[in-house]
């Protein structure tokens, strides 16, 4: 239920599960507390967000207050979602066709942020994905295939999702909103129609929430675009290589400090790459992030 109205002042410490038209929806001591936040926030210029854990207090008339946000240990700014454990990239293996490159700059972008990332190719009915999913085990990123259409990996996504707070994103049409639709059918989220002409679909989530289900949480985004990432969320490039977890072990066998690990002789990522243990087409990506970040001066970013 929301709660409006207390019998007496209360001090309380919950998560925003929604923001939605300045209301922020609080969840604290087993009950959904509609807020709005104090004018404080505004002139600091924070912003509460979903995720957040938030301090509110419940007068005696009118509606709640937040009071205070509480130290985040992360946070994305577009889609704004704070305290996340976990990020599953959804791509879809046809209708559309997977982004690899996409993949890689969401993924590396969780691990800058220290959020998990894990890769699901969705529609694994309509062709083989075993190949991309060995790719990224390969690289240290859980992945998994899920089709609607069988309930492949429904299990497993599951299990990732009790006891964590999780979002899942991708770009439109790959099946994000179908795919929680399918393991949570009590959700019920809007979901749009593939368009034929232009391959893709339309964004019809409007704004970021929080579901409690399966023993956690999972957010559902208007999407997170490549527009998005080059705006809000550039790595700087001498962190890029560590948001590769599969370049770890061959950073210090380098020749030389501050090797970029996209020409250099002497590069053990190269060499790596060349003897199979690092995938091709993430070394490329990783090259092809790094390019686009290499001369974004710091007051950019």
């Amino acid at each position: 239920m929301i709660f409006r109205y207390g019998e007496k002042m209360e001090k309380l410490t919950g998560l925003i599960v929604k923001a939605i038209s300045g209301f922020y929806y609080v969840e604290a001591a087993d009950t959904l507390y509609e807020c709005k936040a104090r004018g404080a926030f505004r002139r600091k210029g924070i912003s509460p967000s979903v995720g957040d854990k938030v301090e509110i207090t419940v007068p005696d008339d009118g509606y709640a207050s937040l009071e205070t946000i509480l130290p985040r240990k992360n946070y994305l700014i577009r889609p704004p979602l704070a305290n996340l454990d976990r990020l599953f990239i959804v791509a879809s293996v046809a209708q559309p066709s997977p982004s690899t490159l996409i993949i890689d700059k969401i993924s590396a972008v969780a691990v800058s942020k220290k959020i998990e990332p894990i890769v699901i190719f969705t529609k694994s009915d309509l062709a083989d994905c075993s190949e991309l999913v060995e790719a990224y085990r390969k690289a240290g990123i859980r992945s998994l295939a899920y089709s609607i259409k069988t309930a492949e990996g429904s299990d497993e996504i599951m299990s990732l999702i009790k006891d964590h707070i999780s979002a899942f994103t991708g770009n439109t049409g790959v099946g994000k909103s179908s795919l929680l639709n399918s393991i949570f059918p009590q959700l019920s989220i809007e979901t749009g129609e593939i368009s034929r002409k232009l391959g893709r679909g339309r964004h019809t989530t409007r704004h970021s929430e929080l579901y409690k289900v399966g023993g956690g949480y999972v957010a559902d985004t208007p999407g997170f675009s490549t527009v998005d990432i080059e705006r809000y969320e550039v790595i700087r490039k001498d962190e890029l290589e560590y948001c590769f977890p599969e370049f770890e072990e061959y950073i210090p066998q380098c020749r030389f400090t501050g090797c970029s690990h996209t020409c250099e002789k002497g590069c053990a990522v190269i060499r790596a790459v060349e003897e199979g243990s690092i995938p091709v087409s993430r070394h490329n990506n990783y090259k092809a992030i790094y390019d686009e970040v290499k001369n974004i001066p710091d007051w950019q970013k």
